[in-house]
């Protein structure tokens, strides 16, 4: 049996980074992710490993820009704020289509909000994050141990398609404590990156990393190869969990702590004698499309249960291709959804209501 760690969600995502080969970290702190970075600032320099508080968001994702552009793998950590500050250095990783793991553990907002748990930043993440026509792959964790299991993920996925990958928590995730297997963590070898600016040895021709097209033409044909990659992901890597979904009825949408929230519901409902299910998205981009295409064909409703204004929800009405009704269940500015309130949702869904 393998043996456990107790850990916090923010401790996990920084052991499974090194675990899995991140040997630079670049931040700056900010609640409630500050934990990663005091994490990897102990650690790093014991492993060979560099981490420096840049003097800024900006600095530090800029910084990930340059160790990218050098074949290794890199990560910054932020909460909300913090992370739109770095939208222009995503939107540059993307159009260089350099590989990096970016953490955002969620606070309430808009502006400087709280420093509670929140899921408003789905947009941000899911549509890119910065300007311009591009998307990262969006990991969603629903305990310590998927914080670990998919910072490693995310990793790999970045480097296997050159491009960002985003964990996007919240901060009930990042300060929880549970039981953490990192033992199990499988790590694949780090690909070759034949692009990397890694010296030529006088024997290739010099590598660019770039992100700039002044002809609309190049600009335009690398935009429609990159959307070719995209199409590849969202065919391949879309990953769910579905939780009594067999016979459902109602099915809950929810990703994060509201999932955990929900699956209690869903057990009380199903104790009242309500067939209700739970859909998971596990990728929030590529979003599970076909999982939610297919309940839709048994479902009377789905319940987007979400710590926002409403936000998934629209995902959940364009994979189900609004064909049964689509409600939310929702608490914001950092407050989270009970169990019971998702349990009315459910009980006025069964009885037709909204």
């Amino acid at each position: 049996m393998s043996e456990k760690v107790l850990m916090k969600g923010n401790e996990a995502i920084a052991e499974a980074a090194i675990v899995a080969g991140c040997r630079h970290y670049f931040g700056y702190p900010i609640t409630p992710q500050t934990e990663i970075a005091a994490y990897m600032a102990k650690k790093m320099p014991k492993i060979g490993g560099t981490f420096l508080q840049a003097e800024s968001e900006i600095a530090a994702i800029n910084m990930v820009y340059g160790v990218s552009s050098a074949g290794l793998r890199v990560m910054t950590s932020s909460s909300s704020p913090g992370v739109s500050l770095k939208g222009e250095g995503l939107s540059y990783l993307a159009g260089a289509d350099l590989p990096a793991l970016i953490v955002n553990v969620q606070r309430g907002g808009p502006g400087l909000g709280g420093i509670q748990p929140s899921q408003s930043d789905y947009f941000q993440a899911t549509r890119g994050g910065g300007h311009g026509d591009y998307h990262m792959i969006v990991l969603a964790p629903s305990s310590v141990q998927e914080m670990a299991e998919l910072t490693v993920k995310g990793f790999e996925l970045a480097d296997k398609y050159r491009m960002t990958a985003m964990i996007l928590a919240d901060g009930t995730m990042g300060q929880m404590m549970e039981p953490v297997a990192l033992d199990d963590l499988k790590v694949n070898p780090m690909p070759e990156k034949p692009w990397a600016t890694t010296g030529t040895g006088m024997k290739r021709k010099h590598n660019i990393v770039n992100s700039l097209f002044l002809k609309p033409e190049e600009l335009e044909k690398t935009n429609f190869e990159r959307y070719e990659r995209y199409a590849k992901i969202q065919a391949t890597e879309a990953r769910a969990e579905e939780y009594r979904m067999e016979d459902a009825e109602i099915c809950i949408a929810a990703f994060g702590i509201a999932a955990r929230v929900s699956k209690n519901a869903v057990d009380e409902a199903r104790k009242m004698g309500i067939k209700a299910g739970l859909i998971r998205p596990i990728t929030l981009w590529p979003f599970p499309n076909e999982v939610f295409r297919k309940a839709a064909d048994h479902v009377k409703a789905f319940i987007s249960v979400e710590l926002s204004m409403g936000q998934m929800i629209e995902d959940v009405r364009l994979a189900s291709e609004c064909r049964v009704p689509v409600t939310l269940c929702n608490r914001a500015g950092g407050m989270i959804p009970t169990p019971e309130q998702v349990l009315d949702a459910i009980v006025a869904a069964a009885k037709g209501g909204h």
